[in-house]
């Protein structure tokens, strides 16, 4: 599309991921000033329900039709991760990109986007409901032993045993966002006591936890928590927060469950702990490289869940980002860019 071709004050908004037909027709429909763009032959196809970067396998024509369209657009729907590292050539007329992610700040910084004035929308709070509820499935799993029981059928061993409840258990929370704020929810709901450590001094009722700490604090924290879930951003100030000191700190016997990133978290000296016995398990969502290499010991330690990074992922996804997004459209276009949700903060990265 040229601008000669381009009626005036038409806007372009490429779709940049797969999506269902029907999301697209929904986004088309939010206003006629719209020019939408949708070439799914130029995506890939999903693998699964809200697959936002299968492998695009485009030739070289299709290389240069997608990078054309690009050329021309000025919102994005999400990044092509084939693209991206140059996006900030390819897209010159890019004014604003909404993502399919919470956790983009690193990608931003990568990708260069920060020292640009293009506006950067989130997916966050989409993903929360999905990802209390894997933190509230290990909390079970490790308190009423659901793996030693998934063995003993393995063994057809009937022999009865005595496991844990939550009440008068404590679950800490680091990154009370609104992920965090969820989890809190849904494990106050199940009696446990539930901790948070947060930037700042700030009410318990504010975030919806019984007790807050703060960063000189988190030893404190940790040494009261049978349960701690790592759910911060991945910025300069937590990358490593969760190190040797920290898992020492921790309560014996207690479980760690990380729906953060891997940088979070060193995984050498939570798989030292775990073979040790100092933890009970841990159950984890993203991993430092991923895919997790074959290698890896935590592949092998029975006390570890591994989830492939597909925690936050759920059938409701797509249509949930694109109700956020088309909300953020009718702003963008009727020029209240102040009044769109989730605007990456370029300086915090969240």
């Amino acid at each position: 599309m040229t601008d000669e071709l381009q009626p005036a004050g038409r806007v372009t908004l490429l779709i940049g991921s797969p999506l269902e037909p029907e999301l697209v027709e929904r986004i088309r429909a939010v206003d006629p000033r719209l020019a939408v763009i949708f070439r799914p032959d130029l995506l890939g196809t999903p693998r699964y329900t809200a697959d936002h970067h299968p492998p695009a396998g485009r030739d070289a024509a299709r290389e240069a039709a997608f990078r054309a369209l690009l050329a021309e657009a000025e919102i994005l729907f999400d990044f092509d991760l084939d693209t991206a590292p140059e996006l900030t050539t390819l897209a010159p007329r890019l004014r604003w990109v909404q993502t399919t992610s919470a956790g983009v700040g690193q990608a931003v910084r990568r990708y260069g986007l920060d020292k640009t004035d293009v506006i950067v929308t989130t997916a966050s709070g989409v993903h929360a409901g999905p990802l209390a509820e894997f933190v509230m499935l290990a909390v079970l799993i490790f308190t009423k032993r659901a793996l030693h029981l998934i063995e003993a059928k393995g063994r057809r061993e009937w022999e009865r045993f005595c496991s844990a409840e939550l009440p008068g258990r404590t679950l800490a929370i680091v990154g009370p966002g609104k992920i965090g704020r969820e989890v809190a929810r849904l494990a106050r709901a199940f009696g446990l006591t539930v901790t948070a450590l947060g930037r700042t001094a700030r009410a318990p009722e504010e975030l919806g936890v019984d007790r807050v700490y703060t960063r000189p604090e988190l030893h404190a924290m940790l040494a009261g928590a049978d349960f701690l879930v790592l759910a911060a951003p991945h910025t300069p100030e937590t990358e490593n927060m969760i190190g040797a000191a920290e898992i020492a700190a921790m309560r014996p016997g207690a479980v760690l469950i990380n729906i953060a990133r891997g940088e979070v978290l060193d995984e050498m000296a939570l798989i030292a702990a775990l073979r040790e016995g100092r933890l009970a398990g841990a159950a984890l969502d993203v991993f430092r490289r991923e895919p997790l290499p074959p290698d890896s010991p935590l592949w092998t330690l029975p006390n570890v869940i591994i989830n492939p990074h597909s925690a936050s992922t759920a059938d409701s996804e797509n249509r949930k980002i694109v109700a956020l997004f088309c909300d953020n459209l009718r702003h963008y276009l009727d020029d209240h860019p102040e009044r769109m949700r989730n605007v990456l903060d370029k300086a915090l990265l969240y």
